[in-house]
């Protein structure tokens, strides 16, 4: 019995996740079309009305070939993970459908990651110096805030696509290394996969969206992925990855907060947003997100792998450099 994952495996699993996720979002699109319109408002940088639930597409066939594939290899997909994932995808099908009241999302989100957090072993630890329910309870909120700030950063043809595959990817990669459970590196594989067959139905002008029910989702199963990697004491490995995300989400959310902006509704401020506003072309703005993306895995990969505190900083220092460069960029209108 072995729980090493050879590489014609991981291309066949990669495979095999991106031609099922393409074939349901290929055969699901006219029920999308009649019951899932998404139509343009504040926040949108789509101009028609765009079906949208295909992320339902990219969750089944992650989940799908992921549990399959640790079945097969003698990994396991933990229970509670699947399960809140499938709780947060309904909260999002819903959602996409007949939007549900702030608060009532917000509580079965919290729901959903509290059942995953407080189910995993007490040994677990990021900073081992703090109480164990007060750092989980850190946790729950930091997981609630990365699963909606995925769903915030949708707003824009394949800019999921663009930070989740590179990222995933680099999780997958690190799987296979040993640096993280085999189940783990299975679950980012089968995600990579999954999006790489959403994408060219997503690819601008995008014939349709991951909605609700794929961002929020995959925001949790990549959260559980990158606190894994915390849990193994990879904490700047973790935040490399999701750097650009959380830099974008995070300064926009305190910038609205401090100019007493109701930040809880829909809004084009985020800074993909306004880049498209300065004159970025969509493909423009996925380029260069993409590109510091495959940096930021590069860098996170290196620090998990040279375990050195030198070069983890320096790391450290040079994504910050680099997610600076193109916040900064797409801050200010676009040289003619």
């Amino acid at each position: 019995m072995t729980t090493f994952v050879s590489g014609p495996e991981i291309a066949v699993g990669l495979v095999l996740a991106a031609l099922l996720s393409a074939c349901i979002t290929w055969r699901s699109m006219p029920l999308l079309q009649r019951y899932a319109l998404a139509r343009p408002n504040a926040r949108s940088s789509h101009r028609i009305p765009t079906p949208q639930g295909a992320g339902i597409a990219v969750v089944a066939a992650t989940l799908l070939v992921a549990t399959l594939w640790a079945t097969w290899t003698y990994a396991a997909i933990p229970l509670p993970l699947i399960g809140a994932t499938v709780l947060v995808a309904l909260v999002g099908l819903v959602d996409d459908i007949k939007p549900l009241p702030v608060v009532v999302r917000l509580l079965l989100q919290a729901a959903a990651v509290i059942t995953i957090v407080f189910s995993a072993p007490e040994t677990l630890r990021i900073v081992p110096a703090l109480p164990l329910g007060f750092e989980r309870v850190l946790i729950v909120i930091a997981g609630v805030w990365f699963v909606n700030l995925v769903n915030f950063m949708d707003g824009l043809d394949l800019m999921t696509v663009s930070e989740v595959v590179p990222t995933t990817a680099a999780l997958g990669l690190l799987g296979w290394f040993g640096d993280l459970s085999p189940s783990t590196g299975l679950l980012a594989t089968a995600l990579c996969g999954a999006m790489l067959g959403f994408a060219p139905f997503n690819r601008p002008v995008a014939k349709v969206f991951l909605g609700d029910v794929g961002s929020l989702p995959i925001g949790l199963l990549l959260g559980w992925c990158l606190l894994e990697l915390a849990w193994r004491g990879q904490i700047a490995a973790a935040l490399l990855l999701p750097g650009y995300y959380l830099a974008d989400s995070t300064i926009t959310l305190f910038r609205r907060i401090a100019r007493r902006e109701p930040f809880w509704s829909a809004h084009r401020t985020h800074f993909y947003q306004r880049a498209t506003d300065n004159g970025f072309k969509v493909p423009q703005v996925i380029g260069k997100v993409f590109a510091l993306n495959l940096v930021l895995a590069l860098l996170a990969i290196v620090t998990v792998r040279t375990g050195s505190s030198t070069i983890t900083a320096l790391a450290l220092v040079a994504g910050a450099i680099a997610i600076g460069v193109v916040l900064r960029r797409f801050s200010h209108p676009r040289a003619s």
